[in-house]
This record gives structure tokens, C-alpha cells and sequence, in this order.
């Protein structure tokens, strides 16, 4: 049995979960732009916000369970996490792929928490997602962390994985499985 979502943070409406849009390019180029946050995902630095524009602007193909999320202060963009679908394999439907940043002064401030919560909550009992799967730096203890209170454990290791501050590094690969699939009523 899966343990129980983590609690939310002491002070909820600090910030508020929302859909990724467009208009959100600037915030993701400030985020994504910062050393903390693209070492740790497989983002280059100096992002450009024509690149996250596009981005963050293509609608969902139709019939897509893919979902991205931030988690906003003040107007502003503080995290990022998605669901996406892991290719157009027939038989991997029952699996996806997710991601997550947090920028730099919100980490360790509940926003991976609450966005991790709310996808797995999107992918248990809306998409019926059966295994969610991750690759997180193995050099990344609090990341780990945070996906084992949800669940996860590790699967795996690849070695010298990214290319990161001109050292190869290596990533663990995690996946959770649905803790109570859905059933026929």
C-alpha cells in the first residue's frame, strides 16, 4: 500500500495552483534562468521567452491527458510540474511522465508538495494512470524525497545521464504505481 499524500503546507493560499499559459513565458524564463533550478532539470541556461512562448502556447492535442501546472504568488510564477504522455505507444498508455521545478526562494516552502499532490490526485482519479514516472539527479536527495512521501521509489540508475556544469552526472529513474487502480462500480 502507497502512504498517504503528503500534508499540505501550514499556509495554503499563499499561492494558487492554475493551468500553464502563454502569458506565463516571462516568469518561466526568470525560473528556468536561474543556476538552482536548471541544474537540476534538463533545461539549458539563458532560456528564451519566444522558446517558452511556443511552449507553453501549443494547445494539447486533442484527446491529450497531458496537464502542466504552476503555482503563483503575487502574479508570478514560483513552480512548474506536468503530467505528459510517455510516447505514442499503444501499450504504454496506462503510464506517465512527470516533471517538476520549483524556482529558487519557494524551494522547501510546500510549492513541490502541493503541485505534486495535485497531479497525482489528476492521475489517480481523473486519468486513471495506472504507473507515473520520473528521472530525478541521483546527487538529489531533497527531490528524492519528495517523490518517495508520494510514493515513488527507485527503479534504476543511468549513468552519466546529462551533462551538468561540464560533469557528466548520473539519474535515478522512479515510478509510483496507482495505490488502488480503478475498478468497475
Amino acid at each position: 500500500m502507497a502512504p498517504a499524500a503528503p500534508s499540505l503546507p501550514a499556509d495554503p493560499d499563499r499561492f494558487t495552483l492554475r493551468r500553464a499559459r502563454a502569458g506565463d513565458a516571462e516568469d518561466f524564463v526568470r525560473m528556468m534562468g536561474e543556476p538552482e533550478v536548471f541544474g537540476g532539470l534538463l533545461q539549458m541556461p539563458f532560456p528564451h521567452v519566444e522558446l517558452w512562448r511556443t511552449r507553453l502556447g501549443a494547445a494539447p492535442a486533442a484527446g491529450s491527458p497531458d496537464i502542466h501546472l504552476v503555482a503563483e504568488c503575487d502574479g508570478h510564477v514560483v513552480g512548474s510540474a506536468g503530467l505528459h504522455s510517455t510516447g505514442p505507444a499503444l501499450r504504454r498508455r496506462h503510464a506517465m511522465s512527470l516533471g517538476l521545478g520549483v524556482a529558487r526562494d519557494w524551494q522547501g516552502q510546500g510549492v513541490g508538495t502541493r503541485l505534486m499532490a495535485a497531479l497525482v490526485d489528476v492521475a489517480d482519479r481523473w486519468l486513471g494512470v495506472l504507473r507515473l514516472e520520473l528521472t530525478v539527479y541521483a546527487d538529489n536527495p531533497r527531490a528524492q524525497a519528495l517523490y518517495r512521501r508520494f510514493g515513488f521509489v527507485e527503479e534504476g540508475r543511468l549513468r552519466a545521464f546529462a551533462l551538468r556544469d561540464g560533469v557528466y552526472v548520473d539519474a535515478l529513474t522512479m515510478a509510483r504505481l496507482h495505490p488502488s487502480p480503478p475498478r468497475p462500480a
